[in-house]
């Protein structure tokens, strides 16, 4: 069983899982992902992190995250 997380959100579809203590986030298209950003696991707020560990795609807290970390990765021109 994979630990990936997927989730949809404005259209695309993420993909979310732990890597040690940190959090990768990628978009997958096409069958294929592409991995965006590796963030500290810390920074996320316990609910998110209780969400991520339970697989729980629709948790408020866990897409409150995402949002977060994609709009960062287009400021940054991503």
């Amino acid at each position: 069983m994979s630990d990936d997380v997927r989730i949809r959100l404005g259209g695309e579809e993420y993909v979310v899982r732990r890597d040690g203590d940190d959090v990768q986030i990628g978009r997958r298209v096409g069958g294929e992902v592409t991995w965006l950003e590796s963030v500290d696991g810390g920074l996320l707020s316990g609910p998110a992190r209780d969400a991520l560990d339970r697989g729980d795609a629709s948790d408020e807290a866990l897409l409150t995250a995402l949002r977060g970390v994609v709009q960062a990765e287009v400021e940054r021109g991503g």
